[in-house]
């Protein structure tokens, strides 16, 4: 199977040129993380909510509104693309490396596709059961914690969301593209002598996503697979007895791929 047959190809864009505030309303919009950025029709990189995340908390970044920063700034350009001739077997072998999790399809300098983990989801197969493959440590965070806390945690365990619990129970749930939206709205709302305190005072729960879809551990993970794609979602909490007991993302379930 080649990378031409799965490919997303009704790609969302932007030029580098482009203000953060358009990057930050086509993520919001659209429901995705990463838009691949382009300098005269040609691929330049690619922008991610965690790199957007970082640059808008970062104490440099901090009297900069999103309206004022482009596209460019905020750019991971040394990012590998790939040929839609490309196997999608080999592909698979770097599922979970650090590094962007939307791969480029490029031919001739022209970007003619996009491979994320959520084209690859139709791949998995696997009736396993999720408990066979989930992962058991979760760093959680709670209602009353501070964003920039959460963000730490983030940061130093490389994982990109973390569940949000109340007296042990699952309330919702904080990723990086709600960190950075928060973080956009605080630097556009207050003066650069007050951002720095809300910033540290931002409150998990005035930020995070209430709605989780969560899972049991007995779900297969073909099961687990197309409930991630259904609500376009990269992870389930776990839940047993409404107590949390693991969590599977979409690298867990890729890492299942027999081909």
């Amino acid at each position: 199977m080649k990378v031409k047959e799965i490919m997303t190809t009704k790609i969302i864009s932007v030029d580098k040129d482009d203000s953060l505030k358009r990057v930050l309303d086509l993520m919001k919009k659209n429901d995705i993380t990463k838009i691949p950025v382009l300098e005269e029709k040609k691929f330049f990189g690619l922008v991610t909510d965690n790199v957007i995340a970082y640059k808008l908390g970062s104490i440099r970044k901090r009297g900069v509104t999103a309206s004022r920063l482009h596209a460019s700034s905020v750019t991971e350009k040394l990012v590998k693309t790939i040929s839609p001739e490309e196997e999608v077997k080999n592909i698979l072998k770097s599922v979970g490396e650090p590094g962007p999790t939307m791969l480029p399809v490029v031919e001739k300098e022209k970007l003619v596709g996009v491979i994320t983990k959520a084209d690859l989801l139709p791949l998995v197969t696997s009736k396993k059961q999720l408990h066979s493959i989930m992962q058991k440590k979760v760093h959680v965070v709670s209602l009353d914690d501070r964003v920039v806390h959460a963000r730490r945690i983030m940061i130093r365990e490389n994982v990109a969301r973390l569940p949000v619990l109340e007296d042990k129970k699952l309330v919702g749930i904080i990723s990086d593209i709600e960190i950075a939206l928060a973080f956009a709205l605080l630097k556009k709302s207050y003066s650069l002598g007050r951002q720095k305190h809300h910033l540290d005072e931002l409150l998990i729960k005035d930020v995070m996503r209430s709605s989780v879809v969560w899972s049991d551990p007995t779900m297969s993970i073909f099961n687990a697979a197309q409930l991630m794609m259904n609500h376009n979602i990269g992870a389930l909490p776990l839940l047993e007895n409404d107590k949390l007991v693991g969590m599977v993302t979409r690298t867990d379930l890729l890492r299942t791929i027999v081909m």
